[in-house]
């Protein structure tokens, strides 16, 4: 018997019971449990439910008065729970969490779903203003996941980076030791001082600290191994950063890569600090020499550094911006300088508003069973509400596809809504998963969005070993667009170090593309950054 499986089985033995928390339901549905009087008696039911748990009800959906497996397909699954969210927050309660099971024979058209839904007393999160989003840059092994697991748990490392295990999504990256996605993690402070993770690996405990901490911290985690550059590009590109933390390992000192990802940051304009790590592993006088050519790499990009442990956290604070770089040296092993960081995070001030309407450019979908696809990434601009009606898109085609927002989460925490800056993952009504590609958007319905196939770009050239002329094919990351497009410079070439306009056409397909927005573009070494001036809607 598996853990899920058991999980159903204790439900089932305990059975519906008058003083009990446990409630079978073979279906919920809009037309017939929420007309009339309907709704409030199942949502007094509901509620004494939650009374007799001591604030927790489980509802096992797909099975009969007495318990038996009838299973009920897909869609009449997830309407159920659209049901359910909606008594409980008539209770004043939300879902906190779901798990499915397939019942009947698998090769039966008659196969269905079972699930159980755990409700917990207390209305959906409310998030505030003050959630910063980090974006993590810096070379291979030079400590970003292992120093951000510290961070978050208020656990030092033991050395073979096990602390970096919290952020690695993929089993061969915990195998290798490496990060080759996109990684997230998330801690926060109340009035007490930070609010950290006791156990990552359980999502519920991620979820305690989005509801119990005043502040929030997400970190973006990038990859730092060259083949990955990409990746990299798009955690600091495609997201709605208020911070990077670029880090250098003081027995390596900056690298290529370390002077590529500080040129994506100071590309996109945004606010950095930077974290010299193992200071444990060298000596003194090494820190010193690292400190300095950290020092010299930031004053060549016309950066001024500011180094904490001599000037303070009030002046990083004060100070940290368009000209000005913090740095701060750590170690994940003896957990030296993470104090410091630590008081940086709680007082820095969020610089990502956007009010506008609402807009989210998809990082990643992926399908919930009883769920259906999910879109997640990270609100650019104005919110989000359970219920919006939405439209996604472009389809390559260039149309747009109208979508209903079933629900949101926010580090495995439900909310009711989310505001620019948050990374959501958003259960969509009306498409299905296969359909979803990274670079879509998210867009009210009355948005009337254009689909863009051709745009027209300032752009600088910070490496190329010759000229870029006319027919240059990189890829352009924009947002979380990442596409081949062909490059008609003004002046029919472009020199490495010079600026110029250029004609940009996305080679395969439209997207949305707004005038303002920043791009990076690479091809092997190649690179170079972008503004977007004008934008031409694809015919």
């Amino acid at each position: 018997m598996s853990r899920d499986r058991a999980l159903l089985d204790r439900a089932l033995e305990r059975g519906e019971q008058d003083g009990g928390s446990v409630e079978f339901k073979e279906r919920l549905l809009r037309d017939v449990h929420l007309e009339g009087g309907r709704r409030e008696s199942l949502a007094a039911q509901l509620r004494h439910r939650l009374l007799s748990g001591d604030g927790e009800a489980t509802y096992v959906v797909g099975v009969t008065d007495d318990g038996g497996l009838a299973g009920i397909d897909h869609d009449t699954f997830s309407e159920s729970m659209d049901v359910l969210s909606l008594l409980a927050e008539e209770a004043d309660a939300h879902i906190e969490d779901v798990q499915t099971w397939g019942v009947g024979d698998e090769d039966s058209s008659s196969r269905g779903l079972v699930g159980v839904a755990q409700v917990r007393d207390g209305s959906m999160l409310e998030t505030d203003d003050e959630h910063l989003v980090v974006g993590t840059a810096g070379h291979v092994d030079h400590g970003k996941s292992t120093l951000i697991g510290s961070l978050v748990t208020g656990t030092a490392d033991d050395g073979d980076g096990a602390t970096r295990a919290y952020l690695d999504v993929q089993p061969h990256e915990v195998e290798r030791g490496l990060s080759a996605d996109l990684s997230y993690a998330v801690y926060g402070f109340d009035d007490d001082g930070p609010v950290r993770v006791r156990n990552p690996d359980r999502k519920a405990d991620r979820a305690e600290v989005v509801e119990e901490a005043d502040r929030l911290v997400s970190f973006v985690d990038t990859v730092g191994h060259e083949p990955w550059l990409r990746t990299t590009i798009r955690g600091l590109v495609g997201q709605k950063l208020d911070y990077g933390l670029l880090v250098v390992a003081a027995d390596d000192g900056p690298t290529r890569t370390t002077r590529e990802h500080l040129g994506v940051l100071l590309a996109t304009e945004l606010p950095t600090i930077v974290a010299i790590t193992k200071r444990d592993a060298v000596s003194d006088e090494r820190v010193q020499e690292v400190e300095r050519e950290v020092e010299r790499l930031l004053r060549d990009v016309e950066k001024s550094p500011l180094r904490v442990a001599r000037h303070g956290v009030d002046a990083a604070v004060e100070e940290i911006g368009d000209r000005v770089v913090p740095i701060v040296t750590t170690s994940a092993l003896t957990m030296e300088g993470l104090d410091t960081l630590d008081e940086l995070f709680d007082r820095l001030p969020k610089t990502s508003r956007d009010a506008g309407e609402f807009r989210m450019y998809v990082d990643r979908s992926y399908s919930v069973t009883g769920v259906g696809a999910v879109a997640s990434g990270t609100i650019m601009a104005g919110e989000v509400e359970a219920g919006d009606e939405l439209l996604l898109g472009p389809m390559p085609d260039g149309r747009f596809q109208e979508v209903e927002v079933r629900s949101i989460e926010m580090h495995y925490h439900r909310v009711d809504r989310a505001r620019a800056g948050r990374i959501v993952g958003i259960a969509l009504k009306g498409v299905k998963e296969s359909a979803i590609e990274r670079g879509m958007v998210l867009v009210p319905r009355d948005a009337d969005p254009e689909p863009v196939r051709e745009f027209e770009a300032e752009v600088m050239v910070l490496n190329h070993p010759t000229r870029i002329g006319d027919g240059y094919e990189p890829v352009v990351h924009l947002e979380t667009i990442g596409e081949a497009a062909a490059f008609s410079p003004e002046n029919g070439r472009l020199l490495p170090g010079d600026t110029g306009r250029t004609t940009v056409r996305f080679k395969f397909r439209p997207y949305l593309v707004e005038e303002g927005q920043k791009f990076v573009f690479r091809e092997g070494r190649s690179k170079g950054v972008g503004t977007v001036t004008d934008v031409r809607p694809a015919e």
